[in-house]
């Protein structure tokens, strides 16, 4: 299967559209875990199984793994997630924006060694930085586009005077990605919860591609409007959730808690499409 393939499986047998962001960090870690950075494929093992069949994606950030020499960990959760939870694709949260044969290293990195479904990239060196993943077929590649934090106006929202109507440079990169550069049907793009106005922009710039939704949670973008201005039936939107997930509690309940936050933001998520809506 692809990563399109799984994606669009993953969404109908779990009935939605959350993906879980797995971002540990030890100082974080509940009860007993709590500063133990050796403990954390054992942290990450438990929220992967409390929300095996609530989860649409599983995006492990991957510099909360190197951070702490903890790569081995992470190879092995992505083991136990095929083993536990082999419905849900693997997206690897690593941003990487190089070209070249150093490209094309990092696309070994995500897809041999790890073996994630679907990487996001940085296409801010062009095309040459995201060519070495198409080489992957059937893996997805997303385009950091219109980013969450509010520092992405710096460069996201500048208008391009040397290209025809002047577009924003998150709407150049959504077209690129949407047409020319999309060349086996991998792409998809980055887009944050915390502005949904853009969200819908980007989806009428690029109407069939993923978007992977990163901001809903502890970052405060609102999970309806991101659903509503997102979410078309023939386009999957991914909507990521870390921290409030992760650390829904302090207590050796947390795994549990992780479970009950998991459902509540993938009913909310569920309850916003715009055919729910009108059932």
């Amino acid at each position: 299967m692809t990563f399109l393939d799984m994606l669009g499986a993953a969404e109908r047998q779990n009935h939605s559209m959350l993906c879980v962001g797995l971002d540990p960090d030890p100082a974080r870690f509940p009860g007993k875990l709590k500063g133990d950075a050796r403990r954390i494929y054992d942290f990450c093992a438990a929220i992967v199984d409390a929300t095996a069949d609530l989860a649409m994606a599983f995006k492990p950030q991957i510099a909360y793994f190197a951070a702490h020499r903890a790569e081995d960990q992470l190879e092995r959760l992505i083991e136990h997630m095929r083993r536990s939870a082999p419905q849900v694709p693997v997206i690897l949260d690593a941003k990487r924006g190089d070209i070249g044969s150093t490209a094309g290293q990092y696309a070994i990195e995500a897809f041999e060694r790890y073996g994630a479904d679907a990487v996001t990239l940085s296409p801010f060196m062009g095309f040459d930085s995201v060519a070495p993943y198409l080489q992957y077929h059937g893996k997805g590649a997303f385009l950091l586009c219109r980013t969450s934090n509010p520092g992405g106006d710096d460069l996201q929202s500048q208008r391009l005077a040397s290209v025809e109507g002047q577009p924003l440079l998150y709407e150049h990169i959504a077209r690129l990605a949407q047409g020319p550069w999309n060349l086996n049907g991998q792409l998809g793009l980055v887009v944050g919860a915390t502005y949904p106005a853009e969200i819908e922009k980007v989806r009428a710039v690029a109407p069939s591609l993923p978007l992977l939704i990163p901001g809903v949670g502890a970052q405060g973008g609102d999970a309806v409007a991101t659903v509503r201005a997102g979410w078309r039936p023939d386009a999957p939107i991914i909507v990521n959730s870390s921290r409030a997930i992760l650390y829904a509690s302090s207590g050796d309940d947390f795994a549990g808690a992780a479970r009950r936050e998991a459902l509540r933001t993938r009913d909310l998520l569920q309850a916003a499409r715009p055919d729910a809506l009108l059932a």
